[in-house]
């Protein structure tokens, strides 16, 4: 499997696409792991100046082989845990502070391993089961651990709730304040990755005749910096619209904020009302249905590129109809693992060894049960093995055990193609089709597999 793939969950043409649009952070923007690192420790400042948390946490050093993006923070019982498609945790992935819970603890704690709909802080519930969906909430999730870990080995009686929203809001504070913002603008070249194919690609698409735009959250003084470092002072000229601060995801929902000329030579807004969008000039806040109507870009040609699954592209996927391409930078490490000789060759004798526990487990004599149980512990000791080519606490971010993880779950649904970076569309021509591969549903014959003769088949009929 190639790296720089891009893969698909539907079928879409390039040539369908007549406007391509992009977030900045980690879109357009790709940032070195020093990031994580600067928000740990700005983070870790925040709550022992602001908040008053003891001192010695500002000697916490980020770990970040610890954690993975995707994983769920259970607010009520303090733990950190990663759960699949079908809202069941994994079981040896849950943790309180740095020490992992043993199965049967989770069991106790949470009647079985399935997780309410209710229990989940979604869109359809308001529970203590928070996601840590985007790539900031990485160096968050390393100072809930060490931060739990240390009042559990200090005595330090805590509601983990408190924590929780304590950390949350030191962190948010370092983005809302500006103060992450002039630490990257300060040191562009330690903090931001010049990729030069960026420009290619953005003058590439032009000369194919498709209409560009940037619609990000974030700041213009911060994004010009940026984008001037990565693309030149003259940067604007590849966009024919830029939007900043535009407030996602109630930019794409909430259709009552409009448009604001921002004068970007003088660094501040305009007061007059916005009827028209122009190219060189760049905007604030704003909404959707005045996009659409000022642009007449609708549905399918539409398509947008952004890193949050949630706040970028399930709202123009689903309510709107526009294409959208998930960036997500794991990807690139994890099909790198994936082809390593021993990970595929554990996976294929995982897949083999569940085939022969399905086909085989009528047999009822004690020999046959014996050699059953074998293979059970086998299987389970490959997938500890998978689990941690990829990270020994928490595994891969796409899957679990054997299913889909949550993350990839929303990833499916709301991503029509999903890739490491946006320069790998670099590869493919512009009338390239991406077709999705082909999934054999559980009542359906696979092409792979021949059933063992006289076995029983799923339904419990003899083959």
């Amino acid at each position: 499997m190639q790296p720089e793939a891009i893969f698909a969950n539907n079928e879409m043409s390039l040539s369908d696409t007549q406007v391509m649009g992009f977030d900045y952070d980690y879109t357009l923007a790709t940032y070195t792991p020093a990031l994580h690192e600067l928000i740990f420790d700005l983070g870790k400042t925040n709550l022992v100046t602001k908040v008053k948390y003891p001192s010695d946490i500002l000697d916490f050093k980020y770990d970040r082989s610890f954690a993975v993006r995707g994983l769920h923070f259970d607010t009520q019982k303090g733990l950190l845990m990663k759960i699949d498609s079908f809202h069941n945790i994994q079981l040896g992935t849950v943790y309180r502070g740095l020490k992992p819970l043993e199965d049967e603890e989770v069991k106790r704690l949470y009647g079985g391993t399935h997780i309410s709909l209710d229990y989940m802080n979604t869109f359809y519930g308001k529970g203590p089961m928070h996601q840590m969906i985007d790539l900031f909430a990485i160096p968050e999730i390393s100072l809930i651990s060490q931060i739990t870990e240390y009042f559990n080995q200090n005595g330090i009686a805590y509601d983990p709730e408190y924590v929780f929203y304590d950390i949350r809001n030191a962190v948010q504070d370092i983005h809302n304040s500006g103060l992450l913002h002039q630490k990257i603008m300060d040191n562009l070249d330690l903090y931001l990755e010049k990729v030069q194919e960026t420009k290619v690609l953005l003058q590439k698409l032009r000369e194919e005749g498709k209409a560009l735009f940037l619609i990000t959250n974030s700041g213009f003084p911060f994004v010009n910096a940026g984008l001037a470092h990565m693309l030149g002072p003259d940067w604007r000229d590849l966009f024919d619209i830029v939007i900043v601060g535009a407030r996602k995801p109630k930019f794409f929902h909430a259709g009552s904020r409009p448009f604001r000329l921002y004068d970007h030579d003088k660094g501040r807004n305009a007061w007059g009302r916005v009827t028209n969008l122009e190219k060189g000039q760049v905007y604030q806040q704003g909404n959707l249905y005045q996009l659409r109507q000022m642009t007449g870009w609708f549905g399918p040609q539409v398509l947008y590129f952004g890193d949050h699954v949630y706040s970028d592209l399930a709202d123009p996927s689903l309510r709107y109809g526009w294409r959208t391409g998930a960036i997500i930078p794991e990807l690139e490490t994890e099909i790198q693992l994936q082809n390593g000789a021993d990970y595929k060759a554990a996976v294929r004798w995982l897949v083999m060894l569940q085939h022969l526990i399905e086909e085989m487990q009528h047999q009822q004599s004690p020999e046959s049960k014996q050699v059953i149980e074998e293979w059970v512990k086998e299987r389970d000791q490959i997938r500890v093995f998978t689990k941690s080519v990829f990270n020994p606490s928490f595994g891969s971010l796409f899957r679990t055990y054997h299913n889909p993880t949550y993350f990839f779950r929303r990833l499916a649904r709301f991503a029509d193609i999903y890739t490491s970076s946006l320069t790998n569309l670099l590869h493919y021509p512009s009338d390239y089709t991406f077709y999705p591969h082909r999934v054999v549903l559980p009542h359906e014959p696979s092409p792979y597999q021949t059933p063992l003769k006289g076995s029983l088949g799923p339904s419990g009929l003899r083959s």
